[in-house]
């Protein structure tokens, strides 16, 4: 259930990837806390929209912004213009991330350097994008990086998948230190399996049912419970949690 309150009003948001899946329910999320949410998308505009109007449904302030995070200089000018279009950027969500799967011996490099450069890479030029921005919000500065279970246990045929989300952990308590000293919190949220398109695309019904054996909570999360730890970690009560690893995953890595 996502937070319902005024502490993100006058609080600019970006969340990168936020069309679909996590990324819109993190939109909507921080959009309750009344922040205005810059909504990211690179290609799909029609459900980049569909998200801005549920921001709006929410209580929020919707905008666009139109970049492949694995671009660094479409980056750095998409996160200029939404400081200054907004009048700062306070929050900086690093949702934005693809899977491709496959086992070591037949894993195409191609594959490889799209998913290190969308996951991690791309977490790292919005980050340094949005450096100067987020430190002139000093202790209203938040970053917060999507990693994911797979990047701390690893997982079978998921090996360019977990590097990519692990690299995210190494840089969140590296950024994490670097930025303290100006009152910026750097944390990431580590999901388990979620309830998303992607989800649903990548886990055939028996590996599913495997799964939920292995979860102790029996059941695969909605979005939704991971935004609010996102909306959580944006707001003012997490001004003293910095450099953590936040695990929504139902109790499977403990």
């Amino acid at each position: 259930m996502a937070i319902v309150d005024n502490a993100l009003e006058g609080c600019v948001a970006l969340v990168t990837g936020g069309s679909r899946g996590i990324g819109r329910a993190v939109c909507e999320a921080l959009a309750a806390r009344r922040a205005t949410v810059v909504v990211n998308y690179a290609s799909n505009e029609d459900a980049a929209r569909e998200a801005a109007e549920a921001v709006e449904r929410a209580g929020g302030v919707a905008a666009l912004a139109a970049f492949d995070v694995s671009d660094p200089a479409a980056v750095k000018d998409g996160i200029d213009r939404v400081a200054k279009e907004h009048g700062g950027l306070h929050a900086l969500i690093n949702n934005a991330g693809i899977a491709k799967n496959g086992l070591m011996l037949r894993f195409r490099d191609e594959d490889w350097q799209r998913t290190m450069e969308v996951n991690l890479a791309g977490t790292f030029y919005c980050t340094r994008a949005a450096t100067r921005h987020l430190l002139k919000a000093k202790e209203r500065g938040r970053v917060v990086n999507m990693s994911s279970v797979v990047g701390e246990q690893g997982n079978a045929g998921q090996a360019a998948y977990a590097a990519s989300k692990g690299g995210i952990l190494g840089l969140t308590k590296a950024l994490a230190r670097e930025f303290a000293s100006r009152g910026v919190c750097v944390n990431a949220v580590s999901p388990g399996f979620i309830e998303t398109d992607m989800t649903a695309e990548e886990m055939p019904e028996a590996q599913r049912e495997s799964l939920l054996g292995q979860i102790p909570l029996g059941r695969i999360a909605e979005p939704s419970e991971v935004a609010g730890v996102v909306a959580f970690l944006a707001g003012p009560e997490s001004g003293y949690i910095t450099g953590q690893v936040i695990r929504v995953n139902g109790g499977l890595l403990m």
